[in-house]
């Protein structure tokens, strides 16, 4: 189970780095680097008028310096002297919730299945990568950005496992396409491991990928004539869902966290 927090509601954001930088930064590594979003996310932030830099609105781009400068987010500073724990957790997300902490339209949110004590102002958890809105599975969520640059980095291929339902059953030929590479956008995808689990149309198969490129088992499974029907995510690396049930959550345990740690 989640542990209850310490309400952090009237305290000031503050970021993960233990010492405030010295020298002008863009505002989305800040942000980033700090916890307060992803990099991705930061921008979002900057562009909808959230972020302001001495009190005027930030703009993309713009460099400051956390020493001197005074950097708020919803009109609240950051402070590197109150800094809320890092915090770590896997989801089960279900299909039609999208991976983001905001929607212009108004659709549901990973942050919104998080419980009361996670979706207070001073935790900030944003979700390290992505998953599909039509896909569901493990996704993970922190405040700690520096963790999330370096899971996204294209130099660690983290494996994630997936089960997929496909359209039809393929055929032994159709599975070493998939497992060698096929040409996307013009590029090679990686070699992936595909087992056909149960060849019986619609067909299961499992899927482990050691990249991650836009809807890409969608993609490729659409240019082998194998449309996807259901796509889950079951682990990324060593962390499984297991018994989790889908639109819950858990705190990753010590073993997970210090895998990952480990990498930074």
């Amino acid at each position: 189970m989640l542990n209850p927090l310490k309400d952090l509601s009237n305290q000031p954001l503050s970021p993960t780095s233990p010492q405030p930088l010295s020298s002008d930064e863009k505002l989305q590594k800040l942000l980033s680097q700090w916890g307060v979003a992803s990099r991705r996310q930061s921008e979002l932030f900057i562009s909808t008028g959230r972020i302001t830099v001495n009190g005027v609105k930030a703009h993309i781009g713009q460099r400051a310096n956390p020493a001197v400068d005074d950097i708020r987010i919803d009109g609240r500073p950051l402070n590197p002297d109150n800094r809320p724990d890092k915090r770590y957790v896997l989801l089960n997300k279900p299909r039609g919730v999208i991976s983001t902490c905001d929607d212009p339209q108004g659709r549901r949110t990973v942050i919104d299945l998080m419980p009361p004590e996670l979706r207070q102002g001073d935790i900030r958890l944003h979700p390290i990568g992505r998953l599909d809105t039509d896909s569901t599975g493990a996704l993970l969520l922190t405040n700690h950005g520096q963790l999330t640059q370096t899971l996204t980095h294209p130099r660690h291929h983290i494996p994630k496992t997936y089960r997929v339902r496909v359209d039809g059953s393929p055929a032994n030929h159709t599975l070493e396409k998939w497992r060698h590479g096929v040409s996307l956008a013009g590029k090679m995808t990686a070699p992936a491991q595909v087992t056909l689990v149960s060849p019986k149309s619609p067909a299961l198969l499992e899927i482990v990928l050691h990249e991650g490129r836009n809807r890409q088992i969608r993609r490729v499974a659409e240019q082998l004539g194998h449309p996807v029907l259901s796509l889950h995510r079951s682990s990324i690396g060593t962390i499984n869902l297991g018994e989790l049930p889908l639109g819950q959550c858990r705190e990753l345990t010590p073993k997970e966290l210090k895998k990952l740690l480990d990498l930074l």
